[in-house]
Protein backbone atom coordinates (compact mmCIF):
# COMPACT_ATOMS: atom_id res chain seq x y z
CA UNK A 1 0.00 0.00 0.00
CA UNK A 2 1.23 3.44 -0.59
CA UNK A 3 1.73 5.83 2.34
CA UNK A 4 2.17 9.71 2.48
CA UNK A 5 4.27 10.42 5.09
CA UNK A 6 5.13 13.25 7.18
CA UNK A 7 8.74 13.70 8.81
CA UNK A 8 8.59 15.99 11.95
CA UNK A 9 12.27 16.27 13.30
CA UNK A 10 14.14 19.62 14.15
CA UNK A 11 17.46 18.99 12.93
CA UNK A 12 18.31 19.39 9.16
CA UNK A 13 20.67 16.46 8.78
CA UNK A 14 18.29 14.03 10.20
CA UNK A 15 15.18 15.01 8.17
CA UNK A 16 17.57 14.27 4.66
CA UNK A 17 18.74 10.93 6.47
CA UNK A 18 15.79 9.77 6.80
CA UNK A 19 14.18 10.79 3.72
CA UNK A 20 17.11 9.52 1.80
CA UNK A 21 16.50 6.07 3.11
CA UNK A 22 12.85 6.50 2.51
CA UNK A 23 13.23 7.13 -0.86
CA UNK A 24 15.84 4.76 -1.49
CA UNK A 25 14.71 1.36 0.81
CA UNK A 26 10.63 2.30 0.75
CA UNK A 27 9.29 2.86 -2.57
CA UNK A 28 5.86 2.73 -1.42
CA UNK A 29 6.38 5.52 0.88
CA UNK A 30 6.33 9.48 -0.64
CA UNK A 31 7.21 12.06 1.99
CA UNK A 32 4.37 15.02 1.06
CA UNK A 33 6.30 17.60 4.21
CA UNK A 34 8.35 18.13 7.01
CA UNK A 35 8.25 19.61 9.87
CA UNK A 36 11.03 21.16 12.62
CA UNK A 37 8.58 22.28 14.87
CA UNK A 38 5.70 21.16 16.64
CA UNK A 39 3.63 24.52 15.34
CA UNK A 40 4.87 23.31 11.96
CA UNK A 41 3.96 19.96 12.15
CA UNK A 42 0.41 20.86 13.70
CA UNK A 43 -0.59 22.74 10.19
CA UNK A 44 1.04 20.29 7.73
CA UNK A 45 -0.65 17.13 9.52
CA UNK A 46 -4.16 19.16 9.79
CA UNK A 47 -3.35 20.19 5.82
CA UNK A 48 -2.20 16.97 4.46
CA UNK A 49 -4.34 14.21 6.22
CA UNK A 50 -0.83 11.96 5.98
CA UNK A 51 -0.85 7.96 6.62
CA UNK A 52 2.24 8.19 8.97
CA UNK A 53 4.33 10.60 10.59
CA UNK A 54 7.61 10.14 11.32
CA UNK A 55 8.23 11.88 15.10
CA UNK A 56 11.12 12.95 16.99
CA UNK A 57 10.54 13.34 20.74
CA UNK A 58 12.69 16.19 21.63
CA UNK A 59 12.10 19.26 19.57
CA UNK A 60 12.27 23.20 20.47
CA UNK A 61 9.04 24.60 22.14
CA UNK A 62 7.64 21.25 23.51
CA UNK A 63 7.80 17.74 22.46
CA UNK A 64 6.47 14.90 20.83
CA UNK A 65 3.54 14.14 22.80
CA UNK A 66 2.88 17.87 22.98
CA UNK A 67 1.93 17.33 19.08
CA UNK A 68 -0.42 14.53 19.78
CA UNK A 69 -2.62 16.30 23.04
CA UNK A 70 -3.50 18.25 20.41
CA UNK A 71 -4.48 15.36 17.72
CA UNK A 72 -6.94 13.12 19.89
CA UNK A 73 -8.60 12.60 17.09
CA UNK A 74 -5.63 11.44 14.68
CA UNK A 75 -6.04 8.67 11.99
CA UNK A 76 -2.26 8.99 10.76
CA UNK A 77 0.30 5.99 11.92
CA UNK A 78 2.74 7.15 14.51
CA UNK A 79 6.73 5.96 14.50
CA UNK A 80 8.65 7.53 16.89
CA UNK A 81 12.71 7.95 15.34
CA UNK A 82 14.56 9.18 18.84
CA UNK A 83 18.45 9.09 20.10
CA UNK A 84 16.29 8.50 23.84
CA UNK A 85 15.13 5.04 24.56
CA UNK A 86 13.48 6.47 27.89
CA UNK A 87 10.79 7.82 25.92
CA UNK A 88 9.33 3.86 24.80
CA UNK A 89 6.77 3.49 27.26
CA UNK A 90 5.09 7.06 26.58
CA UNK A 91 5.60 6.45 22.88
CA UNK A 92 3.59 3.09 23.26
CA UNK A 93 1.21 4.95 25.75
CA UNK A 94 0.49 7.18 22.48
CA UNK A 95 -0.05 4.46 20.24
CA UNK A 96 2.85 4.34 18.49
CA UNK A 97 2.96 1.50 15.96
CA UNK A 98 7.29 1.75 16.11
CA UNK A 99 10.26 3.06 17.62
CA UNK A 100 13.15 3.52 16.29
CA UNK A 101 16.16 4.32 17.64
CA UNK A 102 18.88 6.58 16.10
CA UNK A 103 21.09 6.24 13.90
CA UNK A 104 18.23 4.37 12.46
CA UNK A 105 18.76 0.46 11.36
CA UNK A 106 17.55 0.33 7.97
CA UNK A 107 15.94 -3.35 8.78
CA UNK A 108 14.38 -2.08 11.23
CA UNK A 109 12.79 1.02 8.96
CA UNK A 110 11.78 -1.58 6.47
CA UNK A 111 10.26 -3.45 9.33
CA UNK A 112 8.45 -0.48 10.17
CA UNK A 113 6.77 0.50 7.10
CA UNK A 114 5.82 -2.96 6.52
CA UNK A 115 4.05 -3.09 9.68
CA UNK A 116 2.44 0.51 8.88
CA UNK A 117 1.27 -0.58 5.10
CA UNK A 118 -0.25 -3.83 6.95
CA UNK A 119 -2.21 -2.07 9.60
CA UNK A 120 -3.51 0.43 6.71
CA UNK A 121 -3.86 -1.84 3.94
CA UNK A 122 -6.74 -3.85 6.46
CA UNK A 123 -8.26 -0.75 7.81
CA UNK A 124 -9.01 0.53 4.26
CA UNK A 125 -10.77 -2.59 3.46
CA UNK A 126 -12.65 -3.16 6.56
CA UNK A 127 -13.28 0.35 7.53
CA UNK A 128 -17.63 0.72 6.93
CA UNK A 129 -18.21 -2.42 6.37
CA UNK A 130 -19.91 -5.06 8.38
CA UNK A 131 -17.95 -7.36 9.79
CA UNK A 132 -17.80 -11.12 9.95
CA UNK A 133 -15.04 -13.18 11.46
CA UNK A 134 -15.80 -16.43 9.96
CA UNK A 135 -14.68 -18.20 12.77
CA UNK A 136 -16.66 -20.92 14.29
CA UNK A 137 -19.52 -21.01 16.83
CA UNK A 138 -18.33 -20.75 20.46
CA UNK A 139 -19.62 -23.75 22.35
CA UNK A 140 -19.13 -23.70 25.87
CA UNK A 141 -19.79 -22.28 29.29
CA UNK A 142 -17.41 -20.25 31.88
CA UNK A 143 -17.85 -19.94 35.98
CA UNK A 144 -18.53 -16.77 37.36
CA UNK A 145 -17.47 -16.45 41.35
CA UNK A 146 -20.32 -14.73 43.13
CA UNK A 147 -20.18 -13.70 46.55
CA UNK A 148 -22.81 -16.47 47.62
CA UNK A 149 -21.65 -18.96 45.02
CA UNK A 150 -21.52 -18.99 41.71
CA UNK A 151 -23.18 -18.38 38.07
CA UNK A 152 -22.66 -20.15 35.00
CA UNK A 153 -22.95 -18.59 31.50
CA UNK A 154 -22.83 -19.96 28.10
CA UNK A 155 -19.56 -18.22 26.55
CA UNK A 156 -21.35 -17.23 23.25
CA UNK A 157 -23.51 -14.53 25.18
CA UNK A 158 -20.67 -12.85 26.62
CA UNK A 159 -20.17 -9.40 24.24
CA UNK A 160 -17.13 -7.78 26.02
CA UNK A 161 -15.05 -7.86 29.22
CA UNK A 162 -14.25 -4.20 30.84
CA UNK A 163 -11.75 -3.74 33.49
CA UNK A 164 -12.82 -2.06 36.84
CA UNK A 165 -9.84 -2.09 38.87
CA UNK A 166 -9.60 -5.70 40.35
CA UNK A 167 -12.75 -5.91 39.24
CA UNK A 168 -14.18 -7.06 35.40
CA UNK A 169 -18.02 -5.94 34.25
CA UNK A 170 -19.14 -9.35 31.83
CA UNK A 171 -21.15 -7.24 29.31
CA UNK A 172 -24.36 -9.01 28.09
CA UNK A 173 -26.42 -8.10 25.42
CA UNK A 174 -28.98 -6.43 27.97
CA UNK A 175 -27.41 -6.48 31.00
CA UNK A 176 -23.29 -6.41 33.07
CA UNK A 177 -22.13 -8.85 35.43
CA UNK A 178 -19.60 -7.36 37.97
CA UNK A 179 -17.02 -10.11 38.98
CA UNK A 180 -14.21 -9.96 41.53
CA UNK A 181 -11.50 -10.81 39.16
CA UNK A 182 -9.04 -8.86 36.88
CA UNK A 183 -9.41 -8.98 33.51
CA UNK A 184 -6.23 -10.95 32.43
CA UNK A 185 -8.10 -13.96 34.69
CA UNK A 186 -11.09 -13.41 32.18
CA UNK A 187 -8.36 -13.18 29.27
CA UNK A 188 -6.75 -16.61 30.21
CA UNK A 189 -10.34 -18.40 31.40
CA UNK A 190 -11.34 -17.63 27.63
CA UNK A 191 -8.02 -18.28 25.84
CA UNK A 192 -9.25 -21.31 23.88
CA UNK A 193 -12.45 -19.02 22.49
CA UNK A 194 -12.12 -16.31 19.83
CA UNK A 195 -11.45 -13.36 22.05
CA UNK A 196 -9.15 -10.80 21.91
CA UNK A 197 -7.72 -8.13 24.10
CA UNK A 198 -8.24 -4.90 22.43
CA UNK A 199 -6.94 -2.73 25.03
CA UNK A 200 -6.12 -3.00 28.17
CA UNK A 201 -9.46 -1.78 29.07
CA UNK A 202 -11.52 -4.55 26.94
CA UNK A 203 -11.66 -8.08 25.94
CA UNK A 204 -13.95 -8.59 23.21
CA UNK A 205 -16.02 -11.75 21.81
CA UNK A 206 -14.43 -11.17 17.98
CA UNK A 207 -17.52 -13.24 16.70
CA UNK A 208 -19.55 -9.66 17.74
CA UNK A 209 -17.28 -7.36 16.56
CA UNK A 210 -19.63 -5.92 13.62
CA UNK A 211 -17.78 -2.77 12.70
CA UNK A 212 -14.43 -1.22 12.47
CA UNK A 213 -13.18 2.79 12.82
CA UNK A 214 -9.71 4.03 12.19
CA UNK A 215 -8.14 6.27 14.62
CA UNK A 216 -5.24 6.99 16.50
CA UNK A 217 -5.87 3.10 17.77
CA UNK A 218 -8.93 2.57 15.80
CA UNK A 219 -12.44 1.55 17.52
CA UNK A 220 -14.95 -1.26 17.30
CA UNK A 221 -18.46 -1.65 17.40
CA UNK A 222 -20.08 -4.59 18.79
CA UNK A 223 -23.68 -6.50 18.31
CA UNK A 224 -25.42 -4.31 21.20
CA UNK A 225 -23.91 -0.94 19.60
CA UNK A 226 -21.34 0.07 22.29
CA UNK A 227 -17.76 1.45 20.80
CA UNK A 228 -14.99 0.28 22.45
CA UNK A 229 -11.35 1.49 21.52
CA UNK A 230 -8.49 -0.37 20.25
CA UNK A 231 -4.86 0.17 21.29
CA UNK A 232 -2.47 0.73 18.72
CA UNK A 233 -0.09 -2.45 19.71
CA UNK A 234 -3.16 -4.46 19.62
CA UNK A 235 -4.58 -3.30 16.32
CA UNK A 236 -2.51 -5.86 14.37
CA UNK A 237 -3.75 -8.78 16.30
CA UNK A 238 -7.40 -7.90 15.85
CA UNK A 239 -7.33 -6.92 12.52
CA UNK A 240 -6.02 -10.52 11.41
CA UNK A 241 -9.21 -12.43 12.21
CA UNK A 242 -11.06 -10.62 9.92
Amino acid sequence: MNLNALIVEDEANSRDILRNYLSKYCENVTVVGEAASIQEALQLINGNEPDLVFLDVEMPYGNAFDLLDQLPDRSFETVFVTAYNQYAIDALNNHAAYYLMKPINIDELIKAVEYVSEIKTKETALEDTILNAQLPKVEGKITLPQQDGFQVLNVADILYCKADDNYTEIHLEKKKILVSKTLKYFEEALSQFPFARIHKSYLVNVNEVIKYKKGKGGSVVVSNGRELLVSASKKKELLAYF
